[in-house]
């Protein structure tokens, strides 16, 4: 026999019939079928806390403490100042020789971020723009030119340089970072200037514009990001640079501030809360400088990437 065949009745079609069948597996809200949660975006916030504080937390320490006295430091080193001293911090303001090294300090890193930007600018805008034999090499050498660290060339650069007669002289310092900071650069640089549409530079020399006037009024303002990425990150490593002062200039009369907290803690081993107050000063510049460019940095390496 054959199974009856059920037959919808005027009741099976009511509204309360309607309302009391189940709905379709489709018509079921999202929101009650999420039965897990994502923790991928807590447990990353919670890395970037620890990965921060890390950071933070030994420049927080030494800030604070050149505002506690030796034997606060002595007695309790991971303790808060109890008072709180502010003498050390006028001792290194009012120390003549803190002053000389931030001087060699600021002419080192502003003449090393001109010479980055200009020749790194002036070398990407022919390697991005322009056909020529070996384009591409010369590229890949500027790009190899990061396989190289400094500590390899020091020695020969020393020798170099004393053969110039330039031992003592800030230049010695200021040519090798402006060579060793120019392969960042352009690699930086170049995805910026070729991003920039052909038929701007067409439109400009049918208007009359020289090669030089479009560089200069064209191409200059729209790769300002990546101009202000590169002078950014020279600046910050030409003030943070130690090796190269070291060797190369070679007394507290020409030394930079990095040298200079490596004379001052020498001087005054015995005084480690004016150490502290020192190296604060020394760090804090180039931190404050890196801070609030932080965002234009950002914003030009994305740039870059996306050239």
């Amino acid at each position: 026999m054959s199974a009856p065949t059920r037959t919808h009745s005027p009741a099976d079609s009511s509204p309360a019939a309607d309302a009391a069948r189940p709905a379709p597996r489709s018509e079921v809200p999202t929101t009650s079928r999420r039965t897990r949660r994502d923790w991928s975006a807590p447990i990353a916030y919670l890395i970037a806390l620890v990965v921060c504080g890390i950071t933070i937390a030994p420049v927080v320490y030494v800030i604070i403490g050149g505002f506690r006295t030796t034997a606060q430091i002595n007695r309790d080193p991971s303790g808060w100042p109890d008072p709180w001293v502010f003498d050390k911090y006028l001792a290194v303001f009012t120390n003549p020789g803190f002053w000389t090294q931030f001087a060699n300090s600021s002419i080192v890193a502003l003449a090393t971020t001109t010479g980055v930007v200009v020749l790194g600018v002036m070398a990407a805008f022919v390697i991005a723009r322009y056909e020529f034999f070996g384009r591409g090499f010369l590229f890949s050498l500027f790009t190899a030119g990061l396989l190289f660290p400094l500590t390899v060339a020091v020695l020969p650069l020393f020798t170099m340089l004393r053969g110039f007669g330039l031992l003592g002289n800030l230049m010695a310092v200021i040519a090798p970072q402006v060579a060793f900071a120019l392969p960042t650069t352009i690699i930086i640089l170049v995805p910026f200037l070729r991003a920039i549409p052909a038929e701007l530079e067409d439109a400009a020399v049918i208007d009359g514009a020289s090669r030089f006037t479009f560089f200069l009024r064209v191409l200059l303002p729209l790769s300002w990001p990546g101009l202000v990425t590169v002078g950014v990150l020279a600046f910050v490593a030409s003030w943070n640079a130690y090796l190269l002062p070291l060797l190369l200039l070679g007394n507290p009369a020409t030394a930079t501030l990095p040298v200079g907290v490596q004379y001052f803690s020498t001087a005054y081993s015995q005084d480690t809360a004016g150490v502290l107050a020192f190296t604060s000063i020394a760090m804090l510049p180039a931190l404050l400088f890196f801070t609030l460019a932080q965002r234009r940095i950002v914003g030009g390496l994305t740039g870059a990437v996306k050239g």
